[in-house]
């Protein structure tokens, strides 16, 4: 005795047969029709959206979308602004009244961004920007995983018809995307600024500089948005990522030389009557040892990139100085800020990859 096949039900005639080869017919026939159309059973916007570009960026566009209409964004910007403004101001206000001696000066208009009056307490704009700028991607990334996980949203999202690290790298791409946003509208406004008060205008070699500075600074704010999202991915609470952020941020900005210096002290002492060589071996371990910070790396960049005149950010002797600066030009200036720049993103891919292996392999419950 053989079994009977189930009959085959269709939706508009639940608990009741269909004529043999009708409702198969039928559901073939539907299952054609959204192929054609991209879609398969129980899609909905996300997964649609993820057919036409991808699920990470699905999530980097909702979550960009949060970053710009945010409060935090507005603050960063009123903050960073009035830095940038007081600084450019400053360093204006003192080349307006040496006009004499400016006239035909080389880079006159990138060292608006890296010069600083002699008269003021008002440090650089890059210095500024050095300073302030980790807190943007801080206030980015601190929040990004456990504050799904806190309101209770981190299932759902995972569990939408899209890859799981599609969540990590979207929620990066959107953050990277914001920090962009808020240096290119700075940068902008600081030129406006120094062109209305001084009519300086920009040549290519100029907005070369300019512009390689403010891929750098992105790379140098999306490192610290990679380490707060790998704070919040191992920490539960977003207060608590937060804090671990802003520690490492104060450690590495305030005592990293200190630090340096003690370590260098210990491995490479100098005593009383020390030599030349002696002194010089303290002071090239101490730079080396200062270059694990993501902030010094950053300094030596915009030192190459902003300033036409550098040509080294080393140890130098009085006896290794030219007798007159000479002029790089923006290709020489951009090799000789090769190694920090890639030393800097290998530092932020590092930092990004530790948060998505982290994320990749935590439970996710309900």
């Amino acid at each position: 005795m053989t079994a009977q096949p189930d009959a085959i039900e269709t939706p508009g005639t639940a608990g009741e047969a269909d004529a043999p080869g009708t409702a198969a017919e039928t559901g073939i026939t539907r299952r054609a029709g959204r192929r054609r159309a991209g879609r398969g059973p129980g899609d909905g916007p996300m997964q649609r959206s993820s057919w036409r570009g991808g699920g990470w960026q699905v999530v980097a566009d909702k979550e960009f979308g949060d970053h710009v209409l945010s409060i935090r964004l507005f603050i960063l910007i009123v903050l960073l602004g009035l830095a940038a403004v007081a600084a450019v101001y400053s360093t204006t206000t003192y080349v307006r009244d040496n006009a004499q001696q400016a006239v035909g000066s080389t880079g006159l208009f990138v060292l608006l961004f890296s010069a600083s009056s002699p008269t003021s307490q008002i440090p650089p704009f890059t210095t500024l920007v050095a300073l302030l700028g980790p807190l943007l991607g801080i206030a980015f990334g601190f929040d990004a995983v456990n504050g799904e996980r806190a309101e209770r949203t981190l299932p759902r999202l995972v569990a939408q018809p899209i890859h799981r690290d599609d969540v990590i790298n979207g929620k990066f791409a959107a953050g990277l995307a914001a920090i962009a946003l808020v240096l290119v509208a700075i940068t902008v406004l600081v030129s406006g600024f120094a062109f209305f008060e001084l009519g300086i205008v920009p040549g290519p070699d100029d907005i070369a500089r300019v512009a390689t500075w403010v891929v750098a600074t992105v790379i140098y704010v999306g490192f610290w948005l990679a380490f707060a999202m790998l704070c919040s991915v191992v920490l539960r609470r977003a207060a608590t990522s937060a804090l671990a952020a802003i520690s490492v941020w104060l450690v590495l900005t305030l005592f990293a030389s200190l630090l340096t210096g003690i370590v260098a002290d210990a491995l490479s002492p100098v005593p009383a009557n020390a030599t030349l060589d002696q002194q010089v071996a303290n002071a090239q371990l101490q730079l080396d040892l200062s270059r694990i910070s993501p902030g010094e790396l950053y300094s030596e960049v915009t030192a190459y990139v902003l300033d036409p005149t550098v040509q080294s950010v080393g140890i130098i002797l009085p006896q290794q100085q030219p007798a007159t600066p000479s002029i790089l030009p923006f290709e020489q200036s951009l090799l000789l800020a090769w190694p920090q720049g890639v030393a800097l993103i290998g530092l932020t891919v590092v930092c990004f990859g530790a948060a998505y292996v982290v994320f990749m392999r935590q439970e996710v419950r309900a």
